[in-house]
């Protein structure tokens, strides 16, 4: 199981998460022959035309590779333009195919965003007493038996009414996908892993690469 761990790595997104926000790994597969990918050159793709986060999640991924013995690179100092929604003509697939060739990478980790949901929420406070309490108040605020069995709540000494009030913002929720591939297995081998993700409302790049590793080691390791 320790080997599954390699992989986790490879699973960082295009985009970010920040410490409040939430990484959720919806589904994942891997193939018997997962563990062909210890010992391969890989190649880190992440597809986003957000340079800023492509670069860091794809340094993000190497480094945790490198720690763990496999040898990596990022492919955004070799492909600098990487538009997803751009339809990839068979020149962009004979630059790929040159760049995988020529640098003898083995296997390739790809990372997409597959939908984007956008979320209406609305949080409401307010509504109660605050600034004061009656516990200091024994036993002046309670008076008699009946003086409070008939208004209970009566008295001032609760402290100033806080009206309610609702704050609705919008937030995205981003369903990322991250294959895996062995490049030396035969055609029909070479998917070797797949996770989807949900990141919810991602805000930097800076606090991402932690929490999404963890999630999706997580994730393998539990398989």
């Amino acid at each position: 199981m320790k080997k599954i761990f390699y992989l986790c790595s490879y699973f960082l997104a295009t985009l970010i998460v920040s410490s409040c926000s939430s990484v959720k790994v919806l589904n994942s597969w891997k193939g018997d022959n997962i563990n062909s990918i210890r010992d391969e050159n890989v190649l880190v793709i992440a597809r986003t035309n957000n340079t800023a986060a492509r670069i860091a999640f794809e340094n993000a991924i190497v480094d945790e590779l490198s720690k763990r013995g496999i040898k990596a690179a990022t492919s955004f100092n070799k492909t600098p333009e990487l538009n997803p929604d751009k339809k990839i003509t068979q020149e962009d697939e004979k630059k790929i195919k040159s760049i995988i060739e020529a640098n003898g990478y083995e296997g390739v980790v790809l990372t997409i965003i597959k939908d984007t949901q956008e979320l209406t929420k609305t949080v409401t406070d307010g509504g109660y007493y605050a600034g004061s309490t009656y516990y200091g108040y024994y036993p002046r605020y309670y008076h008699g038996f009946y003086g409070y069995y008939y208004h209970p709540m009566a008295y001032s000494t609760l402290g100033n009414y806080v009206p309610e009030t609702s704050t609705t913002y919008t937030s995205k929720n981003y369903i990322l996908e991250t294959v895996i591939y062995n490049l030396s297995e035969p055609e029909d081998k070479q998917l070797i892993g797949v996770v989807t993700s949900k990141l919810e409302d991602p805000a930097d790049a800076a606090s991402a690469s932690n929490q999404y590793v963890k999630a999706i080691a997580e994730s393998f390791d539990s398989k």
